[in-house]
């Protein structure tokens, strides 16, 4: 019974990445018109700035294998975890367009690195008779964290 709950609390924990991949591919939706207005932005610079962090993801999922092998899984989520971090107080705090991109893109980095770590974690600490259902709750955690994303864009438009 000790190992389940460890188990369940280690692919709960590994899943976060996932939660987090949805909520920050989602969450620009209810920003970008605030965005856009508060940098002067044009068409192409609104775009890019949408996009940047999903171009951090492609980054991120593409090179994520090599510091999984070198560190481990478990030392890369934590890195991982660290540039979630910093993703969300660099674009909080900043006023400044570039340095609101590289934040956007450092938090994309994070979001491709868990989109590829995370599930490999997570299968790799499962039994065969849990693996399946563990590794789907990352994938539940994505969309999940989209939904997040979107109810609490629906409370700041409140406001």
């Amino acid at each position: 019974m000790q190992l389940k709950r460890k188990l369940l609390i280690g692919a709960v924990v590994s899943s976060l990445g996932g939660l987090l991949f949805g909520f920050d591919t989602a969450v620009i939706s209810g920003a970008e018109q605030g965005l856009k207005a508060f940098y002067l932005l044009d068409n192409f610079a609104h775009g890019f700035t949408n996009s940047i962090a999903l171009i951090g993801t492609i980054i991120g999922a593409i090179f994520a294998f090599s510091p999984a092998q070198h560190l481990g899984r478990k030392k890369s989520l934590s890195i991982i975890g660290l540039f979630f971090g910093l993703s969300a107080l660099g674009c909080g705090l900043t006023d400044n367009w570039y340095l609101f991109l590289f934040w956007r893109f450092l938090g994309g980095l994070g979001v491709g690195a868990s989109s590829v770590i995370a599930p490999m974690y997570i299968s790799e600490i499962s039994p065969s008779d849990y693996r399946g259902r563990l590794v789907g709750l990352f994938q539940f955690s994505i969309v999940f964290g989209i939904l997040l994303a979107f109810i609490s864009n629906y409370f700041l438009k409140l406001i």
